[in-house]
């Protein structure tokens, strides 16, 4: 075959040379993260910061599928954190909650059960049914708040009748939609199923949070639990990564699992020095996200709004309908301020980097909706009525009637 010519290989090299860059990144990446700090629509909106960067920038070089030596510090400490033998880095908590399920189930036919509501049974594309050929049992918990062992204990399975599919695994969610799971609750529930021989997982992406707000160590939390994901970019600001925890087999097979799913990653040592920044200067902060939730949750409360599910971490759920206002409305006057505000629905999540002033921008713009709907003649008797249902969805996007 004949040579390129340094012409020839000069003009193929120039056809494939990528730049990401605009001529002005450094200062729309300024405002990029003035727009975070005025975002309600979710926590993983959260940006490296140069510090951050630069701690992470002197993590190792290694290839994560061989062995990379910072990560591999990272899977160790949040195992012994957790009180496991050993832990995993995945790119993102669905796929670290997916591989876990897989790992645990050996056999089918069998059945995970999880809160209706859960992020497992919700949010990950069917992946139990796709990747595990799992049947799911979706509880609604009839406190409205957390799943219990008497709503757990009806829907169990076993036994050897081949019409049925007998759990294997529970799958618990904390926080859940913020809210904090009782540990007298995820004690019992775990004690039972172990009886039954049944696996437990837990669903941690914001468990960080829970630490925070009960004082709880991150082992009394795990303890319960064979599995725990626990997610580094929401909640703590790192930009990409989750850790799953377990038993050493159990993690061993995971990384079989996670390679088979793709996951498997090259030179992760930036992400895990982003992630070990984050546990150790971001983590501190949550108390003030949470404060800043409530606080919300305080003033919309002032105004008239109802509460769906409240702030008892760092998210809370809300209704303008008491108000006379639709989400609809609230969206479209947020994005039209001077200093825009992001939201997509019902769902207002706070961060490490929400501005402590959105908060108060937010509730004024709600004042003002509300001043207006009255003097437009809106009184609270014209509100639609509370429909009961078997499942109230405390998510609700915000759409503009046609």
């Amino acid at each position: 075959m004949p040579s390129l010519t340094d012409v020839r290989f000069t003009e193929v090299a120039q056809e494939i040379a990528c730049d990401v860059l605009t001529k002005s990144q450094d200062g729309d990446n300024i405002l990029m993260v003035q727009d975070i700090s005025r975002t309600f629509v979710s926590d993983t909106f959260t940006a490296p910061t140069d510090e951050m960067n630069a701690y992470a920038l002197r993590a190792s070089l290694g290839d994560d599928v061989y062995f990379e030596p910072s990560t591999a510090v990272l899977e160790a400490h949040v195992a012994k954190i957790t009180g496991k033998e050993a832990g995993l880095f995945l790119p993102t908590g669905t796929m670290s909650n997916q591989v876990a399920i897989r790992t645990h189930l050996q056999q089918p036919p069998y059945s995970v059960i999880t809160d209706a509501r859960a992020h497992v049974y919700r949010m990950e594309a069917g992946g139990a049914a796709f990747h595990s050929g799992a049947n799911s049992i979706p509880i609604f918990p009839a406190n409205d708040h957390h799943l219990t062992w008497e709503d757990i204990e009806p829907r169990i399975v076993s036994g050897t009748d081949v019409h049925v599919a007998p759990t294997r695994v529970i799958a618990l969610e904390n926080t859940l939609n913020g809210t904090i799971m009782p540990q007298n609750d995820v004690l019992e529930i775990s004690k039972n199923a172990h009886a039954r021989g049944i696996i437990m997982h837990l669903d941690g992406a914001r468990i960080w949070h829970v630490a925070a707000e009960t004082g709880l160590f991150m082992k009394e939390l795990c303890d319960p639990f064979e599995s725990v994901s626990l997610c580094l970019s929401k909640g703590l600001g790192a930009p990409i990564g989750t850790v799953l925890v377990g038993s050493k087999p159990f993690i061993t097979k995971a990384r079989w699992f996670r390679k088979l799913f793709g996951g498997g990653m090259r030179q992760t040592g930036y992400m895990a020095g982003c992630a070990a920044y984050a546990l150790t200067h971001n983590f501190p902060l949550l108390p003030h996200v949470h404060a800043l939730a409530k606080r919300m949750q305080q003033g919309l409360e002032e105004l008239g709004v109802g509460i769906l599910s409240p702030a008892e971490t760092c998210m809370l759920f809300y209704d303008p309908s008491p108000i006379g206002v639709e989400y609809w409305e609230i969206v479209e006057r947020a994005a039209q301020l001077p200093q825009p505000i992001k939201l997509n629905g019902s769902r207002l999540i706070m961060h490490i980097q929400t501005s402590p002033q959105v908060v108060d921008d937010f509730l004024e713009l709600v004042r003002t909706l509300k001043e207006e709907k009255s003097a437009a003649g809106w009184k609270h008797v014209n509100a639609p009525p509370n429909k009961k249902t078997l499942f109230r969805d405390v998510y609700v996007k915000a759409v503009r009637p046609a």
